[in-house]
Parts: structure tokens; C-alpha cells; sequence
């Protein structure tokens, strides 16, 4: 029987946030969220319990409603320091003297299939096994600030977990901790290297994205971390069957990467309805001529499953000399017209708990000359998706962004002329994209699309 134990019982003083590490959102979900997630789905786990602190159990357990986990079977307290943790889950699986406990901290959310696999099956050999990756730093010991040794580097390796064991032979490391009157806590590992010389730890190869939330600018890696991590959607296939009983709405779908939304949307039997101004004087700029857009949709389908709204403009010139018209444009399509679509959207999505689509730009992570308006509203998507999915998460609604390189469409000729067709994403690979991140269960999350 194999085991998964969150430890999630710090209160992540080093975060300097008003609540524990754990609980820090990103792309969509708490951080513990994705790390439970990752042993909820793995073949080889048969069960889960999460340690907390007692003054979140109620968390815990609207998290177990929330995300409908079958394999959490037990919420346990747990003590100040880790170690009580680690005995909290011991201590309730005392029965259990032949299972795999596979302890694993909460503030790893990107912990991956491969090494839940390598570990449990590591176990089948080992009675304890660590995860751990290579130093690319030489690492220096040091006493009273002066260096007293420069152990190789080669034979250094940075810990990680998960950490399994067989259930005995941890509650033994324990006991004989325990009545050492100098133990100071490690890690588990190091409890069962310390009382237990005599067993063998074996060592899974770790990965470096499989980082630990510690301290505030970690919060930056990992959300990075998790927009690289969407290129899993690739692997999702399309399909009438899945797609034929949807509805969906495009707004800018008439040229460029809205066009081609259309077309393969409808290749796999979807229901579409195209909105722009030169297709049918529907500008996202006003809310009313959205609403009505919507309305006319649901009226005739009586359900709007997918909202995508592609309409942008790109004033490329310098501040000082642009035309107030075309800031004042830029702004209200660009951003503004992104929360109408919203606001009107919100109704029919709550009701088919749908997926909607935004669109963000590779100048979101820095504005630059020549970029002013079109980039801090491409940054402005961003923040607006990521606090939106967090709002419309408990509807049941998701809330994502695309951020395609750059891309052959008639907005890019116009500002750039010819380019080499090869240096160019092509829209109907943006297209692929978006309707399988519509098939995923990701939310507040930028989808990088690349060559």
C-alpha cells in the first residue's frame, strides 16, 4: 500500500504573507492544491492524508469538498516543528507496518509523475528512499565565516522530496530519535541516516522545477514555472466527440488567429458564433453591443459553453507623437473592452461553469519604446486573468490567457511588412492551442504558444 503524506503544517514565517506558504495561490490553485493534485492522480498511489496546523483544518477540508479528492482518507494535526508532523502521520498508520508512507511538503506544487513513479518504485527494493538533484554551485563549509572544508562537488546533492519509507522502518528511526536527548530534526531521511546506519537510503534523481515555495521572490520562479508547465496541453487531442454539443463565442473572429479559432473550432463540430466590428459592427469597446452579441447567442442555442475574444490593436510609435485617438483606441479595445467581454460573459458561463479566453502579448513581461499602451494593456490581461480566475473559481468558471510569439497575422504585416514566413508562428497553430487549453482543466494560467 503506498501512502502520500502532505506535510502542510508550517506557517511560512519567511513568505512574510498573512497566511502559511501553502496556501499562496497560483496559476489558479493554492500551492498544496497542485501538490495533492500530483499524488491524486497517480496510478500508484492508493491513498493520501494531509498534516495541517489546527487552525486550518476547516481549509483542509473545503479543499477535499472543493476539489472532489477521493484518495485523501485522513486530515491530521500537526506539531510546531516538521518532525511532528512526520510523526502525526507515523503514529496514525502504526498499522500499517508494511505500507510505503511517501512524505512530501505542500509547498511543492510541480512535483511530477516521473519521480512519484521512480520513488514508489524505489520502495519495492529500499526500505527508504530520498529525492534529490546535482549542485551546479560549489558548496562550502564554513565555521565563524572562515571556510574549513570544500567537500566535491560531484558527490553533492541538493534534497528534495518526496521521501518514502517503509512504515516500520521510519516509526523505528523515530523511536530511537526520540529518546535522544541532543536530536535535533532534519529531514526524515536524515532521522532514518542518523538512527538507523544501517539501511541503505537510495536516491531518486530530483528535477529542478520541482522547487520549494520558501521566500517571496520564489512566488515570481514558480508562476513562470507553471506558464512553462502549460505546454502539457499539447498532448490533448480533438475531437468531434468531445466537441460537438459545445457552443462557443469569438470576439475579433474574423482575420489572424480569431479567424482561424473559428475555422478549426467548427472542423471539430462546434457550434461558433464570430463577432467584430467589420464582420458585424460588434466592437468589445462597448458593453452593450456585447451583451447583445451574447443574448442573440444564447437565444438561439440556450447555452454558451466558450468565450474567446481576440480583438486587439497595435499602435506601434512613440508616446509623444501617437494620435490621442489611437490611445484612447488602444485602451478601450485593448483593455477595456477585454472586461466587457468579461462582465457579459459572466452570466452564461456561471450556468454551463464554461471556459473563457484571453489574449496577452510576448511585450507583457516588458514594456519597451515604441510599445507603451500595447504592452502595459498586454500586462494588464495578465494581472486581470489571474485575479479573475481566483474570483470565478468557486463558480466553477476558467479563466486563462494566451501568449502566442510572434505571429503571421494581418496586425503584425501591418506594423512590421513582410518577415520570413519560418520566424512566425502560423494562427492556426495558435488556434490548436486554444481549444485544447479550453479542454483543460487549467485556470489563471498564461499559455505560452512557441515556434
Amino acid at each position: 500500500m503506498n501512502i502520500a503524506v502532505i506535510l502542510a503544517g508550517g506557517i511560512g514565517i519567511r513568505l512574510e504573507k498573512s497566511l502559511p506558504k501553502q496556501f499562496f495561490k497560483v496559476a489558479g490553485k493554492m500551492i498544496i492544491e497542485h501538490a495533492v493534485d500530483a499524488f491524486e492522480k497517480n496510478e500508484f498511489i492508493d491513498e493520501t492524508a494531509i498534516v495541517i496546523n489546527k487552525h486550518y483544518l476547516f481549509m483542509a477540508e473545503d479543499m477535499i469538498i472543493k476539489n472532489e479528492w477521493k484518495k485523501v482518507k485522513r486530515v491530521l494535526i500537526g506539531g510546531e516543528e516538521r518532525y511532528q508532523s512526520s510523526l502525526a502521520a507515523i503514529k496514525s498508520y502504526d498499522e500499517f507496518k508494511d505500507a510505503n508512507l511517501i512524505f512530501h511538503d505542500a509547498a511543492r506544487p510541480l512535483i511530477s509523475q516521473r519521480i512519484i513513479n521512480d520513488v514508489v518504485k524505489a520502495l519495492s527494493h529500499y526500505k527508504a528512499v530520498d529525492v534529490a538533484i546535482n549542485s551546479a554551485d560549489t558548496i562550502i563549509e564554513v565555521e565563524n565565516d572562515i571556510i574549513t572544508a570544500i567537500p566535491e562537488r560531484i558527490k553533492m546533492r541538493r534534497g528534495q522530496t518526496p521521501q518514502g519509507f517503509k512504515q516500520e522502518i521510519i516509526a523505528k528511526a523515530y523511536e530511537f530519535a526520540l529518546k535522544d536527548e541532543n536530536f535535533k530534526a532534519t529531514d526524515d531521511c536524515g532521522v532514518v541516516k542518523k538512527y538507523l546506519p544501517q539501511e541503505d537510503i537510495y536516491v531518486v534523481n530530483g528535477e529542478e522545477v520541482n522547487m520549494k515555495l520558501t521566500y517571496p521572490e520564489d512566488t515570481y520562479l514558480l508562476d513562470k514555472l507553471f506558464q512553462l508547465r502549460s505546454v502539457e496541453i499539447q498532448d490533448i487531442k480533438l475531437s468531434k466527440e468531445i466537441l460537438s454539443d459545445k457552443v462557443m463565442v469569438v470576439f475579433g473572429g474574423s482575420y489572424g488567429i480569431g479567424k482561424s479559432i473559428v475555422d478549426l473550432a467548427e472542423q471539430n463540430g462546434v457550434k461558433v458564433y464570430s463577432f467584430s466590428r467589420s464582420e458585424n459592427n460588434v466592437d468589445v469597446s462597448n458593453i452593450e453591443l456585447v451583451k447583445k452579441a451574447l443574448e442573440k447567442v444564447f437565444e438561439i442555442e440556450h447555452q454558451i459553453d466558450f468565450v474567446i475574444n481576440t480583438a486587439g490593436v497595435l499602435h506601434k510609435e512613440p508616446l509623444e507623437t501617437m494620435n490621442y485617438e489611437y490611445i484612447l483606441n488602444s485602451i478601450n479595445v485593448n483593455y477595456t473592452g477585454m472586461v466587457n467581454v468579461a462582465l457579459a460573459s459572466l452570466p452564461y458561463l456561471k450556468a454551463s461553469k464554461g471556459h473563457i479566453l484571453f489574449f496577452t502579448s510576448s511585450s507583457y513581461t516588458r514594456g519597451r519604446a515604441f510599445y507603451s499602451i500595447y504592452s502595459s494593456s498586454k500586462a494588464a490581461a495578465v494581472n486581470f486573468v489571474q485575479a479573475v480566475s481566483q474570483e470565478w473559481e468557486t463558480l466553477g468558471i476558467k479563466v486563462n490567457c494566451m501568449n502566442p510569439e510572434r505571429t503571421q497575422t494581418p496586425m503584425r504585416i501591418q506594423n512590421f511588412g513582410n518577415e520570413p514566413e519560418d520566424t512566425l508562428l502560423k494562427p492556426e497553430t495558435v488556434a490548436l492551442r486554444c481549444i485544447q487549453t479550453l479542454l483543460s482543466n487549467n485556470t489563471g494560467q498564461v499559455v505560452d504558444v512557441r515556434l
